[in-house]
Order: C-alpha cells, then structure tokens, then sequence
C-alpha cells in the first residue's frame, strides 16, 4: 500500500524537515485514514460477526471513492472534465469505480490505454496491477440537475449486445493499432468502451427487476474479447472440439502467457465458458494457489508414473495412464507426454492407437491448441512437440508439424502514447 510504503520516507524527511515545516510533521507516520484502499491489515481486532475484515475494508473503499467522485463532481464546472488513472485488472476493483463515478453523476465518454506499468516492478508482482494503465475519462453534464436520480432503468437484455459489441470492436481495434499491450491488457482495455455504454443505459435491471452491476457489462465484455483473442491467435477449428475444462486450460494459457496468472481473471475466465474453477481444483489438479495467483500443473504433475507398480503410484495425481478412455482432452494429451517421455516412441505409438487417438478429434484438436499457445521454451511445448514428429506424427495422421506455429504473431508491439485509441 502507497500509504505504508511512504512512512519509510516520512520519518527520515520529518527528522530533517520537522523544523522547517512543523505543521506537515506533526504525526508520526503518514496519514492513512484518508487513503482510498482495500487493506483488510487494518481492520484486526475489529472485524466479527457478520462482517470479515476483507468486507470491512471493500465496504471502506466503496464509501471513499464515492465520496472523492461525489466532492470531484461538486467542484467541477458543469461540462468539467475529470480523467482517473486505473490498473487493476479484479472485476470488483472495477465494478465499485464503475459505480462510484456513476452514482457521482459523471458520465463516461471515452478511455485511453497505455503502457506504464514496468513488469519486472516489485509491487506489481503477483498482484491485481494490470501492465497498462486505462485512463478513464469523465464529465460532469452541462446542467444542474442530478443526472441519475431520475433516470428509467434499461433492461439487461437490451444492453448485453452492445456491450460485448463495443468490447469486441475496441479489441479489434487494439489488436491493429500497434500498441504495446499483452493479451490480458487488450481484454482490461475493452472495459473502457463496454463501461461507457453501461453507464448511457445506468440504471440497468434484469427481466425481475433486480439491479444489474457494471460486473455484468464486465463479464460480457471478457468473454467477447477471449473469442476475439481465440480467432486470432489460435488456427483451425480453434476449441470447437474441445470439452469446458480442456477450453479453460487452453484459454489460460492463450490469455496470460504463462502458468500464474491472477486468481480473479482465470475465475472470470472459467464462469464465461460454464467452469467454476474452485469445483475442478481438487478432482483435476489443474492448478493450485499461489497467494493470490493461479500455477496451472502440467504433466509432470498430473499424471501417475507409469513405470511404477499401480501400488506404488501416487493417489494425488489424478491422471491414470493406462486407462483406456478420458473424459477430459487435456487429460489424454498429458498421459500421452507422460508415456512417450518415460517409454519412447514405439511404446507411445502402441498407447496411442489402443485408445483409437489416431481418429479422436478432441485429442488432436487439444495438441494442436497446446503447440500454439504455450511457449516454445517451456517443457510443456517440448512433450507436446515430440508427440507430432517422426512416427508418432504419422500414427496420429497429424495434418500439422510443430514448425506450422514457430512464426506466429507476437502478442506485443510498439509502443502507445495518449489519444492513440478512445
């Protein structure tokens, strides 16, 4: 948190500066109390009953943003411009600015991505920061009356096209723009555009008249971007033919380019294609937690060592080699690395035509997916790669090799500066 961080400069500046400037050192450490955060740390001793100390600190954090953009909203001159910096990539991060600026009366005109954040930077690590930044920009209406007091609410079934039609033309529009943004920018970046048009239609409801979110509006515009993301970066039949869970694992990689990633974007990612992440963890070992972050297994991690006395294998991985058929693609493709990487090829041949893999479209359509979105240095590629040369490759009657993927797109380019893209 910037408050903390700032007292290791503040008791060294007030020792030098106290007598020149009393009146900014009179406290010990920085004032804190009025600093718009999320730190569940600072509500120990406090929380019990009904409320956790991480919802004491989001019920905070709501009070103070509303609070800023209301005070923002007061001093601004009708037709005033205002513009927030944004790097979170959690749903909820957004859904409370989102609201917070809507029910201050701004209304959201357009948005701005950026490269500014460093990844190597030590307090984004393994946090919600996103790499780039989303300037959202907000204005104040032109006359005096309180815009949203009044409004008639729009049905959600009326707003849920245009929202995931402005994500994906605001994707569309990154992807061919040539701004540095990773494939997990390019979905945050889409907020921007399906936000606006969630805040013209505020307030939203659904068929029963219930409140609608702006996490809604969020959802469809990830799910739009992912399919924008699938069609361009993955070739042929993309994962038409592939099971809900072998998709996510894909799509994880395909997203975020790596095995950790944070929690809330693969969560999001899940419930957008039917998998609640949480009810695979333990049946599938798909993936573990890592603080605050997802690290998806591979083979190595999933599957029982064949060479082993079916005793002697560990009851924690959950992949059986020698089982005749899978349920889950992703599952035969890791048994399939597994027995060519500990009995060869001619084994793996054998194994792979017992269980008609040769004819078995999901199978092939997840080792295809696997070579294009996992990178070529990681072991993962290197077992999928041996699986598609010399004869196995002829046994599966493979219409791909693995150099078909060696010279696809890179996900980032050059450089954006402001008023690139709004």
């Amino acid at each position: 948190m910037y408050g903390e961080l700032s007292d290791m400069f503040y008791v060294w500046m007030k020792e030098y500066l106290e007598d020149v400037y009393p009146d900014q050192f009179q406290s010990d450490l920085t004032n804190k109390d009025d600093e718009a955060v999320a730190n569940p740390s600072r509500f120990e001793g406090i929380a019990g009953g009904s409320e956790s100390k991480r919802e004491l600190a989001n019920n905070e954090y709501k009070q103070k943003m509303s609070a800023i953009f209301s005070e923002l909203y007061r001093v601004l001159k009708p037709g005033g411009v205002m513009t927030v910096m944004f790097t979170h990539k959690e749903t909820d991060a957004w859904d409370t600015l989102t609201k917070s600026l809507i029910n201050s009366g701004f209304t959201i005109t357009s948005t701005h991505p950026i490269s500014s954040e460093m990844p190597a930077r030590i307090d984004t690590q393994d946090s919600g920061s996103a790499d780039s930044t989303l300037l959202l920009t907000g204005r104040k209406t032109s006359d005096s009356s309180s815009p949203r007091d009044s409004d008639a609410p729009t049905l959600w079934n009326d707003v849920r096209a245009d929202t995931r039609f402005a994500a994906k033309n605001a994707a569309r529009d990154l992807l061919d723009s040539g701004l540095s943004l990773t494939k997990t920018d390019v979905i945050i970046s889409a907020f921007g555009p399906t936000l606006k048009v969630y805040a013209d239609a505020y307030p939203v409801v659904d068929d029963q008249d219930e409140s609608v979110p702006p996490r809604r509006a969020l959802e469809e515009a990830r799910e739009a971007v992912t399919q924008i993301l699938v069609d361009e970066y993955l070739e042929g039949e993309g994962l038409g033919e592939l099971d809900d869970i072998t998709e996510w694992y894909v799509l994880s990689w395909l997203v975020h380019e790596s095995d950790i990633f944070n929690y809330d974007e693969g969560h999001q990612l899940g419930l957008g294609i039917g998998v609640d992440i949480d009810d695979i963890k333990r049946s599938t070992k798909l993936w573990r937690k890592r603080r605050g972050d997802i690290k998806l297994r591979g083979s190595e991690e999933r599957v029982q060592d064949i060479t082993l006395p079916k005793e002697e294998r560990s009851s924690r991985k959950p992949v059986d080699p020698d089982a005749i058929s899978y349920t889950i693609a992703l599952d035969a493709v890791h048994a399939a690395m597994h027995v060519y990487a500990k009995q060869g090829e001619d084994v793996a041949i054998d194994w792979l035509k017992e269980r008609n893999f040769d004819t078995d479209a999901p199978f092939k359509a997840t080792l295809k997916a696997l070579l294009q979105v996992l990178p070529q240095d990681h072991s993962e590629w290197e077992a999928a790669r041996d699986l598609v040369l010399g004869r196995a490759h002829d046994a599966l009657n493979l219409e791909f090799t693995p150099t078909d993927f060696t010279d696809t797109k890179e996900s980032t380019l050059e450089q954006s500066e402001l008023g690139d893209h709004s």
